[in-house]
């Protein structure tokens, strides 16, 4: 239960109190402010508790996005201020302050936003919601509340809330195609009490019953699979729209949302080999090497955001150019779409999987894949290259992270850490690329069996354990876990391409996607300041270049057959043990509460 503490005089007329009842608060009512600190005392500290001013005049969502917005520990707008658990010491202490330096048993001002005053003078992190439209206001007189209720009035507060609920920068297809209609299945889904999270599941459940009609490798099939693809997304969309229109924010919500969207493509690219499968064509290699490219996009994506999240005296021509586009309408969207969305992909994979083979589904999504990524990254190291900006401690600290070293590059970071000081700035993404260069070409130019990929592999744990020994400050050192990625994931192909045997590439398949889903878990984590996986964790499964080497010495020891199974096992292994703490973190009271927006529908 939360408690909202309505301070001053009534109003007559007034729907304030109807107005929080409505978004779950208990009401109370303070003379003033020494009764509101007396009030506000008596509230559990496990509860959120709101001060609002009886005089307050707005819409009920602008109520709705300042006090109930679970992702905040402390959030205000005009005339009110509220306090998760977190927040509740700081908004106590601004309280007893502004009564001590005799703030008046009257409350002529307003309470909540000298309390407001307070909070920011003491360098508290206050949220204040983008109210646009709406009205939030504390009026002072007659003729101005008069004024504040005509213009309460003139604004539609549900259209301002439905068009709330649509991300406000996404790509063509979902603007124009899912969001005009998905907004209304999510108020629909909210009037019913479904939530976010039902909606996801709903969502992953669909696109495994097409990957599974996929799988059938029948037109009637493929057909199906990309009908419930299209579904899918819609449902996608729904459930970020229904969280953000209802403010259902949770820690379960946002493992369930930053996971299940790569759970179902990966699963669709399975159900798609599977049934390439049955009409006699093997398009496994094809399926594996889409959810690489697609997951080291990502990657590019997520080092790229992190090591400029905090960057400072940013000033880039590239920057300032890209701006300029953006200006332009038409740019906007021919930009947007030939990065390949999600929106857009899944749209030209529903298609092509129902009117075409797998086959072709492929090679389209590997081409359009590969020009973005092009695109994308090409844009960002003109970025890098001519900003002229000062990463941080947190910025190198993700980026370590996010490459994901296991106890051979971290044994080799600690004993080259002073020469590594001595190497001219460029030189930690070039040794990333040239030691994951080494073993993926080691290994796709020597026969299934040799020991060559273990001597390239050994040298990979040098160069990759060099590359991190110092901290990720450089203008391109964001390249450096994209790199790792892809050496991995490519060794893991090209040796289980080699093997040549039935199962080898599923196998393949089930790691790649294991360990992607460690890599997105600890983005994840990042983004939601909560920090990287356990550091036991990841010498569990061994860093990158111990799995790397792993892979390496098994297809030197083992027959093919072999390999194959070796390759399962692992695969379960580490799907079990990443699954098993990640589960455990997003539904533990230390986990984010958010919804992550991740990569635009």
């Amino acid at each position: 239960m939360s408690t909202a503490i309505l301070t001053g005089q009534p109003v007559p007329g007034s729907s304030i109190e109807g107005d929080l009842r409505s978004l779950g608060f208990d009401v109370r009512v303070a003379a003033d402010a020494a009764e509101a600190e007396t009030l506000l005392a008596g509230v559990p500290g496990e509860e959120r508790v709101a001060l609002v001013d009886a005089r307050f005049v707005g819409h009920v969502h602008a109520l709705r996005l300042g006090l109930t917005d679970p992702r905040f520990p402390l959030a205000a707008i005009p005339g009110a201020v509220t306090a998760q658990p977190a927040g509740r010491q700081a908004l106590t202490r601004a309280m007893a302050r502004e009564n001590s330096a005799g703030g008046g048993t009257t409350l002529v001002d307003s309470l909540a936003d000298r309390i407001l005053t307070s909070l920011d003078a003491d360098g508290a992190d206050v949220h204040r919601p983008e109210l646009g439209s709406l009205v939030a206001t504390v009026p002072a007189d007659p003729q101005a509340r008069n004024e504040a209720r005509q213009a309460m009035t003139d604004v539609d507060d549900e259209a301002v809330r439905l068009k709330s609920a649509v991300k406000s920068r996404d790509g063509f297809f979902t603007t124009y195609c899912i969001s005009p209609y998905s907004r209304y299945i999510a108020r629909w889904c909210a009037r019913r009490g479904l939530t976010p999270n039902q909606v996801t599941t709903a969502s992953l459940l669909t696109a495994l019953i097409a990957a599974a009609c996929a799988a059938t490798g029948t037109r009637g099939g493929f057909v199906a699979a990309g009908v419930l693809l299209i579904a899918s997304f819609v449902l996608d969309c729904t459930d970020g729209q229904l969280a953000r229109y209802s403010l259902q924010y949770s820690t379960l919500g946002a493992w369930l949302d930053a996971t299940f969207d790569r759970a179902k493509e990966y699963a669709y690219y399975a159900g798609l080999a599977l049934g390439a499968a049955r009409g006699g064509d093997d398009v496994w290699v094809l399926a594996l090497g889409a959810m690489v490219l697609q997951t080291c996009r990502h990657v590019v994506d997520f080092s790229f955001n992190e090591a400029n999240h905090d960057a400072t005296a940013n000033t880039s021509p590239t920057a300032a150019l890209s701006d300029k586009l953006d200006s332009v309408g038409w740019t906007v969207w021919v930009r947007r779409m030939i990065v390949l969305p999600i929106g857009e992909r899944w749209a030209m994979i529903a298609v092509l999987t129902a009117a075409t083979t797998p086959r072709i589904t492929f090679y389209a999504l590997l081409i359009g894949c590969a020009f973005a990524a092009t695109y994308t990254t090409a844009g960002r190291v003109l970025r890098s290259l001519t900003r002229r900006a000062e990463r941080t401690d947190r910025a190198a600290g993700a980026l370590a992270d996010l490459a994901d070293s296991g106890p051979l590059a971290q044994g080799v970071a600690e004993a080259l850490k002073k020469p590594a000081r001595r190497l001219p700035g460029f030189a930690t993404p070039a040794v990333a690329l040239l030691g994951g260069l080494a073993v993926v070409l080691t290994a796709a130019l020597t026969g299934f069996g040799g020991p060559w990929p273990i001597v390239a592999a050994l040298a990979y744990a040098l160069t990759s354990g060099l590359a991190v020994a110092r901290p990720l400050k450089g203008a391109l050192d964001w390249l450096v876990p994209p790199f790792l990625r892809a050496a991995e994931y490519g060794t893991v192909l090209i040796l289980a391409a080699r093997a040549d045997v039935n199962g080898a590439l599923p196998a393949a398949f089930g790691l790649v996607g294991a360990v992607a889903y460690h890599h997105y878990d600890t983005v994840y984590r990042i983004r939601g300041n909560a920090g990287a996986p356990p550091a036991w964790l990841v010498r569990s499964i061994g860093g990158h270049e111990g799995r790397t080497l792993l892979v390496t010495v098994l297809a030197a020891l083992l027959t093919a057959s072999q390999f194959t199974v070796a390759l399962t096992a692992l695969a379960v292994a580490v799907a079990l043990v990443v699954l098993v703490e990640s589960i455990r973190f997003w539904v533990s009271a230390g986990a984010p509460a958010v919804h992550d927006e991740g990569e635009p529908a």
